[in-house]
């Protein structure tokens, strides 16, 4: 028989052996099988003797083939950030409404150069209308609930986000950690949750301007990588974005070298990073821009006031 296993638009049938006797006692845990599949539950007695179109094990429970088959579909779609040689973020924090929404679109233009890679990032409430009017960008959300499920009143999962269609999503901003006093180590179980369903995170770092009036500047970026990302973060499924504390919606920004410097220091700090993409955030609008996404360790931006601004925004974008 085969079993039709839905996964964000893409459906894949596992040839299964054809009789009750094949273990399947835990199917509906599989968040992925489709509503038919896992409403009528099977519930069969013993171990297959009849041969599956995968050459596993005779006692290989399918449970486990459907498992690795799952994951390697989930990496297969996962949006491959090799392919772009830039990224702009576009985080509108808690601004815009449809009225917004329907002006964007109206007025913004994506660039020609299909090797820049952007991203919007609305808030919650807008993230399917904007996902289902979207032109040539991805779809962020700006942040995510460190549980799968469970009683956790106003909170978003993961797996909610996956439903949407959501590709990346925004975890430990400044402004979480800041006034929402989110630790390193919530923000490291929302980027595990985010990546083990298919969703890229951004996990952002960066200093206080006490921290960098003491020099402490790479103590505390050393600190928060270390504990803020996911031991299952790779270059293939995370972004790193440092933005300076002090610089967020103030109108103050590091020297360019400074920029730099702090960008090859997340990126030598550990190996794991070496081959990371790493944004900066904080003050960036289009009289800076280009000159910071130039630096040779700086992969793209990410933007807060500016990209609210459509005006700003194109400009950023189209340079």
């Amino acid at each position: 028989m085969l079993i039709s296993i839905t996964l964000r638009n893409l459906e894949v049938e596992i040839g299964v052996p054809d009789t009750e006797a094949t273990i399947l006692s835990e199917l509906n845990k599989f968040e992925y099988l489709s509503p038919p599949l896992k409403k009528n539950r099977l519930i069969p007695k013993s171990i297959a003797n009849t041969k599956a179109i995968f050459d596993f094990p005779r006692l290989l429970n399918i449970n486990i083939v459907a498992s690795i088959i799952i994951v390697s579909i989930r990496e297969i779609i996962m949006i491959k950030l090799d392919s772009f040689s830039s990224f702009f973020i576009a985080n509108w924090k808690l601004h815009g409404n449809l009225n917004f929404i329907d002006e964007f679109l109206d007025k913004i233009q994506m660039p020609n150069d299909i090797s820049k890679c952007i991203v919007v990032c609305p808030t919650s409430i807008y993230l399917d209308t904007l996902s289902q009017k979207k032109k040539k960008f991805f779809i962020g959300a700006q942040n995510v609930s460190q549980y799968e499920d469970g009683a956790y009143t106003g909170e978003i999962s993961s797996n909610s986000l996956r439903d949407f269609k959501i590709d990346f999503c925004i975890v430990g901003h400044s402004e979480r950690r800041q006034i929402f006093y989110e630790k390193n180590g919530e923000i490291n179980l929302k980027s595990f949750q985010l990546i083990k369903d298919g969703i890229i995170p951004i996990v952002c770092v960066g200093e206080t301007l006490e921290e960098k009036k003491q020099g402490r500047t790479n103590e505390v970026l050393e600190n928060q990588l270390k504990e803020s990302m996911s031991d299952s973060s790779n270059s293939s499924n995370t972004i790193i974005a440092y933005e300076p504390v002090w610089a967020i919606g103030t109108g103050l920004t590091p020297s360019y070298e400074e920029i730099e410097s702090t960008h090859k220091f997340i990126r030598e700090n550990n190996k794991k990073f070496n081959n990371f993409k790493i944004l900066y955030g904080g003050s960036v609008k289009s009289s800076n821009s280009k000159e910071i996404v130039a630096l040779p360790n700086v992969d793209g931006a990410l933007i807060g006031g500016a990209s609210i601004n459509l005006d700003e925004f194109k400009k950023i974008i189209e340079d």
